[in-house]
C-alpha cells in the first residue's frame, strides 16, 4: 500500500511506517521551478476520501480521544461505503 503525503511529513514518518509495516510513504514534491501555490498531484484522492468519510456524523468532528476508536469508525465508514456500492445497481450509481 502506498500512502501519499505532502512535504510536511518528510523525515521520521517514513521510518516509523516502515518499522510497523504500514506501507510505503510517497512524498508529493513541488514541480521543478514552481512558484506560488499549485494543487499538488494526488490531492484529489485525499480530498475525495475526506468527503466520503465526512458523510458519517461520527467522523465530521473528532469526538473520540482514543485513536483506536477513530480507527474503528473509519473502518465502519469504509465498510458502509463499499457495501453500498456493491448493492446499488450500476445504472443508478452515477446519480447517487
Amino acid at each position: 500500500m502506498t500512502i501519499w503525503a505532502d512535504q510536511t511529513y518528510r523525515g521520521a514518518l517514513a521510518t516509523w511506517m516502515h518499522q510497523r509495516d504500514l506501507g510505503a510513504l510517497s512524498i508529493v514534491e513541488r514541480l521543478p521551478g514552481q512558484r506560488g501555490f499549485a494543487v499538488p498531484p494526488k490531492r484529489w484522492v485525499v480530498e475525495r476520501t475526506h468527503a466520503w468519510m465526512g458523510r458519517n456524523r461520527q467522523l465530521r468532528k473528532e469526538y473520540d480521544h482514543n485513536p483506536r476508536s477513530s480507527e474503528g469508525w473509519l473502518s465502519l465508514a469504509s465498510i458502509r461505503l463499499l457495501t453500498r456500492r456493491l448493492t446499488i445497481p450500476s445504472s443508478i450509481e452515477h446519480t447517487v
